[in-house]
């Protein structure tokens, strides 16, 4: 497991890392500096992954409550 100062990454965390990388791509692909500008911004199922991501990787899975 990797370690982000002295902090074990898990699992929530790697994959947002992966959905980064997807997003990013994409964003490339597209010739787009941000979600924001593009046409499927509000039904991308990539961009709801993603947040969907980052809100586990906040929570750790649980509902409720962030970890910071």
């Amino acid at each position: 497991m990797q370690e982000t100062h002295n902090k074990p990454v898990d699992k929530f965390e790697l994959h947002l890392d992966e959905m980064i990388k997807e997003l990013q791509a994409c964003q490339k692909e597209n010739n787009l500096k941000t979600c924001s500008i593009c046409e499927k911004y509000l039904t991308c199922k990539l961009r709801n992954d993603y947040i969907k991501s980052v809100y586990n990787s906040m929570s750790k899975g649980e509902t409720g409550g962030f970890e910071f």
